[in-house]
């Protein structure tokens, strides 16, 4: 029997929704699309956090994730990105959308992990805030949001916020996102696995340029190759994204890039539109720009510069390690 993980990755508290990730080894015998009930998952199925039965498998090389509408964002979101052939390529295929007889309604996407053997892999979620404006627009003023403010650093809370012992869900949200390097660099490490081995998610601390840069050594090791082709595909994307019609008009909040590669591929798509909303009426952005509340912008190509030179940064320090030893 083949194996079957499924990992969902929480995003911060309050923040954007988790990121599914399937991790699945190949599944040598399946030959026919076969949904499966919810309560009748494959052996080696194991959920390890977000949300529950979100994701359901069906056959090698195909998921569906479960959503409520078939108007909902991110199904319109895909619907969009299919139409524009160079787009389609940096996400996961969509295969359209199906209600199944008890009522229940799924995307069908690509499997990413479909035809890998013992990957490893990395869920890079990306932007400086993974928070809507629209959820943060209440000024109200939240005790509860004061106490876990507390519960993680008693320190955090200015004078006037100690005398209300309550703040709002912006300045929450913003000490939420400031303890990650999502505000500095616009993008956070969530999670990853290493070949033959369980994966980490308690990264969300990983914060600067050191910690980040040894995260990363620690997920691609020494294979220059493999960097290499990361670094090449992360370009590309960034090309993509910069001439995509669906980019251009639409704010891009709690998407991750997800990479993975084994001994003789490598992968690389951005992933997770739950949270994409179509611009207003006459607002652009060019998702570099720091975010003012109106303004819209979620720095998702900031992140992605970011997240390149970091890469860069890993891989050139590789090529003088290898260099210095050719000379010794």
């Amino acid at each position: 029997m083949s194996l079957l993980k499924f990992l969902a990755i929480n995003a911060l508290e309050l923040s954007a929704p988790a990121t599914p990730i399937l991790l699945q080894q190949q599944q040598e015998q399946q030959t026919q699309r076969q949904p499966q009930d919810k309560q009748n998952h494959p052996n080696g199925w194991l959920q390890l956090s977000g949300h529950p039965e979100s994701i359901v498998p069906t056959c090698s090389g195909v998921v569906r994730k479960r959503v409520n509408t078939f108007n909902d964002h991110e199904v319109l979101a895909y619907r969009h990105i299919s139409m524009e052939p160079e787009t389609a390529t940096i996400v996961p295929r969509f295969f359209g959308s199906v209600q199944l007889d008890t009522g229940d309604r799924f995307i069908e996407l690509q499997d990413l992990l479909n035809g890998f053997k013992d990957p490893c892999l990395i869920d890079i979620k990306m932007g400086c805030r993974t928070f809507l404006e629209s959820e943060v627009s209440n000024k109200t003023l939240r005790p509860d949001l004061y106490q876990k403010m507390l519960s993680v650093d008693r320190n955090a809370p200015t004078a006037e916020e100690h005398e209300a012992q309550a703040l709002t869900k912006l300045r929450y949200m913003l000490f939420r996102e400031a303890m990650s390097s999502s505000q500095t660099k616009g993008f956070r490490i969530e999670a990853l696995r290493l070949r033959g081995k369980k994966p980490i998610n308690d990264l969300k601390t990983v914060r600067s340029s050191e910690q980040i840069s040894q995260t990363i050594e620690q997920f691609i090791g020494s294979q220059r190759g493999v960097q290499k082709e990361i670094i090449k595909r992360l370009k590309h994307m960034r090309s993509v994204i910069e001439r995509s019609s669906f980019f251009q008009t639409h704010e891009i909040i709690g998407s991750s890039i997800f990479i993975v590669y084994d001994h003789s591929r490598v992968g690389c798509w951005i992933i997770d539109f739950v949270k994409s909303r179509p611009l207003p009426t006459n607002v652009k952005v060019n998702h570099r720009s720091e975010w003012v509340p109106g303004n819209h912008e979620e720095g998702l190509l900031r992140g992605l510069d970011n997240l390149i030179t970091a890469f860069e940064e890993v891989y050139n320090k590789s090529k003088d390690f290898t260099r210095k030893c050719l000379q010794i």
